[in-house]
């Protein structure tokens, strides 16, 4: 049999990957997950919400919504990780490249900071445009710093540059999920099932 067949090749039960993420990190992953695509339908929908000024009701009830849901986005993001600090995620099978773990390793490290990067560029901006940033209106985040027109553009760009960046990551993350459930069927993706 090839290398190249060989790589395609089913692994066998001896060698898939049996160990398991924890039910609290799986709780953590789904629900970040959920509020993460959320989030991005909201969004998009705020970008291109027709007929409404973004000073309108409308306009402002649909930026609560993704401000309050960028929030728990925040808080699960250092949920995980302060669980991952005294967890081990289990390890990916010997059978994986070097460069595949290196790739899945980095790709995760730059998912959890692009969950805490987005939703505090999202309050930046938001408070360097004297807007207050509620948390589902049970209280407001404090404003850090004061109004600032250059900032709060700055902080716009940086915040729509990390929402095309998290896409980005999310689409290798899906494809990399699918690969190891349709191609290596290794065990790998269903560990987080």
């Amino acid at each position: 049999m090839s290398s190249f067949n060989k790589a395609l090749a089913p692994m066998s039960a001896q060698t898939r990957s049996t160990a398991n993420y924890t039910r609290t990190a799986k709780v953590l992953h789904w629900l970040a997950a959920l509020f993460i695509l959320t989030n991005f339908v909201v969004g998009l929908r705020m970008e291109h919400f027709p007929g409404y000024a973004h000073t309108s009701p409308e306009w402002n009830g649909i930026l609560f919504w993704h401000g309050s849901i960028g929030a728990l986005v925040l808080w699960l993001a250092v949920a995980r990780m302060i669980w991952r600090a005294g967890h081990r995620p289990p390890p990916l099978p010997g059978s994986i490249p070097a460069w595949q773990a290196w790739v899945a390793h980095s790709v995760h490290g730059l998912l959890y900071l692009a969950m805490l990067a987005l939703p505090l560029s999202g309050y930046a901006h938001r408070v360097a445009g004297n807007h207050a940033v509620s948390f589902f209106g049970l209280w407001n985040w404090p404003d850090l710093f004061s109004t600032n027109e250059s900032l709060r553009v700055l902080f716009g760009r940086i915040h729509i540059g990390l929402v095309v960046a998290l896409g980005l990551l999310l689409l290798l993350h899906f494809g990399a999920v699918l690969k190891h459930l349709v191609i290596n069927r290794d065990g790998v993706a269903k560990r987080m099932l």
